[in-house]
């Protein structure tokens, strides 16, 4: 009697079962790829399979634009420099203007100066009106001059920074070029793999996934903490009839293991 009731068990356990395998994949592989044209001068081929750091694992040429940034640099410093001497120079037009206005205003009316006389202070006074106006103009000239600059420094610090590639913490799953190789934008350079946590992805009918989320997660028979994590709604395009489930694990020692998985109710 003993042993029909744990076969009854047994039997009653399977029915409310779901087994399936699935393969340890890390958490993400990304595949980059060039923002940028350039000459491909170093890629770290020891570093393949490996855990990356803070160095770089690819340098694409950058020679040409760390010039230009530096020669961008002096010049939006020499036109800053510029546009600040003629801010000085503003205020002494301004105050020469005040007091040609002040002058001006004076005279005008006064029957003891002739036509000529007002007409001298008044294309004076307009003269220097005039300067002012121009000088004005010339500053909002170096302003629009040093925005153009800045945004092209801007770019150029960008494509620098885009011609170093690090990944730290990923593994450099695969290397795509090779010194002295040239690239374009969009051109695959290496891949890489985030191995901080892990995938388990299984494909569920639409009866198992109405209840999946609420299973119990057993690895090699081994009840663990684990949930499904993700459920896609849509059905597989290769697995048909099936929706695509992933359960987020800590990371193994090695990847790319088969495990058995079970979706238990106890």
């Amino acid at each position: 009697m003993k042993y029909l009731v744990i076969l009854i068990t047994i039997a009653f356990s399977l029915l409310h079962a779901s087994e399936h395998y699935a393969k340890v994949k890390p958490y993400e592989i990304r595949t980059i790829s060039a923002n940028v044209s350039g000459l491909i001068l170093f890629t770290d081929e020891q570093k393949e399979g490996a855990l990356l750091e803070k160095k770089e694992y690819i340098i694409i040429d950058d020679e040409l634009d760390i010039i230009e940034y530096d020669k961008l640099d002096k010049k939006i410093k020499l036109l800053h420099v510029t546009l600040s001497l003629n801010e000085q120079l503003k205020k002494n037009y301004e105050e020469i203007l005040r007091r040609k206005g002040e002058n001006y205003e004076r005279i005008k009316d006064l029957k003891i100066k002739s036509s000529v006389e007002k007409d001298r202070e008044f294309y004076d006074f307009v003269a220097s009106r005039n300067a002012l106006l121009s000088l004005e103009k010339e500053m909002l000239s170096l302003q629009t001059q040093i925005n153009d600059l800045e945004l092209r420094s801007a770019q150029l610090k960008r494509s620098i920074s885009d011609k170093h590639f690090k990944a730290n913490g990923y593994i450099l799953y695969a290397l795509m070029v090779k010194p002295g190789q040239v690239v374009s934008p969009a051109t695959p350079l290496a891949k890489i793999a985030d191995v901080s946590r892990a995938l388990l992805t299984l494909y569920l009918s639409s009866e198992e996934i109405a209840t999946a989320k609420e299973k119990i997660v057993y690895l090699d028979g081994k009840r663990s903490d684990y949930k499904i994590e993700r459920i896609w709604n849509i059905a597989d395009e290769k697995h048909l009839s099936s929706y695509k489930v992933q359960i987020i694990i800590d990371a193994p020692e090695n990847f790319s293991a088969l495990i058995k998985v079970e979706l238990r109710d106890e």
